[in-house]
């Protein structure tokens, strides 16, 4: 016989020698990690899923709206209220321009005739350093308003009438030589003149 003992002994010491419950513990712990494990990641894909459910959605949505866009676009229309904005502008600020030199002019103007007044108030209704008489003065006070408004009288050399005026507008840059004419009346001459001006 190759044994000395009964090898069921033997089995049966060696069985009562093994420690099972520690390991049935880990087992039943490590398949209680899986369950969680599983259950989490479950949780986690359903949560995965239902935001790409959304974005989706909105992806779809944003979409739609931008082939709206681009069906609803011209590009010639487009172009053509682009072109329109930029000619008014450039309409605009050629007014805008406009009115600032036209502004200054008459601001010089008003310096002008301010001066001019003053000048004619402190020489008094006398007026001047020296005596005239009532025609002489206001032939002057004439030419001088005149003077003023860019408007040069000039007298004929041999009888001493008034008979041509030199209009000057400084804004347009120009100069209008005018004979008077004894036939036309004052009110057509007083009209060409603001006129020309």
């Amino acid at each position: 016989m190759l044994l000395d003992e009964d090898p069921a002994s033997l089995i049966a010491q060696c069985t009562t020698h093994f420690k099972l419950d520690s390991d049935r513990a880990s087992l039943l712990r490590i398949s209680d990690s899986l369950s969680t494990l599983s259950t989490f990641r479950q949780q986690h894909l359903s949560s995965l899923q239902s935001t790409l459910g959304r974005l989706n959605r909105t992806h779809q949505t944003l979409s739609s709206n931008h082939a709206h866009t681009l069906s609803q676009h011209n590009p010639t229309t487009h172009a053509a209220e682009i072109l329109k904005l930029d000619t008014e502008k450039f309409k605009i600020a050629k007014q805008a321009s406009d009115l600032e030199m036209e502004g200054e002019r008459l601001e010089g103007e008003l310096g002008r005739l301010g001066g001019m007044l003053g000048e004619l108030e402190s020489e008094g209704v006398e007026g001047g350093e020296r005596e005239k008489g009532p025609e002489e003065d206001a032939t002057i006070l004439k030419l001088k308003i005149y003077r003023t408004l860019g408007i040069d009288v000039e007298a004929d050399a041999t009888t001493g009438q008034y008979n041509k005026a030199v209009i000057r507008n400084a804004a347009k840059g120009d100069v209008h030589v005018v004979n008077i004419d004894p036939k036309f009346s004052r009110h057509f001459y007083t009209s060409y003149f603001w006129r020309t001006m």
